[in-house]
């Protein structure tokens, strides 16, 4: 009897939550609730973690540099999509910088950037192959804990973001990401071509130095919100959750970094997301 009550009670708190959520995203696909994306997100980590590596423990890995060059190169020009969509949507034709708060409007321009955050937060389900390619191509060294937070954790706190607020300065980090990823994404496709192409590869090492910008310019970003007199963004509490993202990673890349060429351990893979990695074995 305390359980039904209390499942009346959560089932109640929801049902008066969500009426808060952004009219204009009903009917996108994966947007009605939050439960089909958490149970994708299970099953992508229960795969990558328990089912996968067992399924591939007596099998041969599979040669998948094709497949992976189609894949990584559909990702840079998704990303480069993205990147114009968000400029052209506020960040290039109207934002500050500064206090951008949500336009909840019908115009073209604020629907366009409730398309490219939905495009945005679908894009992190396509990026879950990585880690599937990973465990295919039996390199489960590079299945890390940090690896699979940051796959499982970005679609499912974006869901939520794009439910609420698609649009104002919570969109910052979206665009940054989908700027580095083109050039990210690039350079795994390139490795897929083979040792011929290592050459052209010089420019591995400053991957690092880009994805360190990248989280330094997100924390500085939503950082000033607080120090902001008045600013009316509707939902402040993304604020805080995209801050502790960006500074967790800041720190986590600054270890990286100072292990990788101020001590001169560098380690022999490429840093990605927190994680070390290499597409190219």
């Amino acid at each position: 009897m305390a359980l039904s009550n209390l499942t009346q009670k959560a089932v109640s708190l929801y049902d008066e939550w969500i009426k808060h959520a952004d009219p204009r995203v009903d009917g996108y696909l994966l947007m009605s609730s939050p439960i089909p994306q958490t149970l994708i997100i299970a099953a992508y980590i229960y795969f990558v973690t328990t089912l996968g590596p067992k399924l591939m423990e007596n099998r041969k890995a599979f040669d998948l540099r094709q497949i992976m060059f189609l894949y990584n190169f559909g990702v840079v020009a998704l990303s480069v999509y993205m990147t114009y969509e968000f400029l052209m949507s506020g960040w290039a034709t109207g934002y500050s910088f500064g206090c951008d708060i949500v336009d909840y409007s019908s115009s073209p321009m604020a629907l366009r950037m409730v398309n490219v955050c939905w495009l945005y937060y679908f894009s992190k389900f396509i990026e879950l192959l990585d880690t599937v390619f990973f465990v295919l191509r039996k390199k489960n060294g590079q299945v890390t804990f940090l690896h699979v937070f940051h796959h499982s954790i970005m679609p499912w706190t974006w869901w939520f973001g794009v439910k609420f607020a698609p649009g104002g300065l919570g969109t910052f980090h979206g665009m940054l990401n989908c700027i580095v990823h083109i050039a990210m994404y690039s350079y795994y496709g390139l490795c897929t071509l083979g040792p011929a192409f290592h050459k052209y590869l010089w420019w591995k090492k400053y991957l690092t130095t880009l994805q360190l910008i990248q989280f330094l310019m997100v924390t500085i970003h939503i950082g000033q919100i607080y120090f902001m007199d008045n600013c009316p963004y509707q939902y402040p509490i993304f604020m805080f959750i995209i801050w502790l993202y960006g500074f967790l990673f800041l720190i986590l890349f600054l270890h990286f970094w100072y292990h990788a060429y101020t001590r001169g351990q560098r380690p022999p893979k490429v840093m990605k997301n927190g994680i070390s990695k290499n597409k190219a074995e």
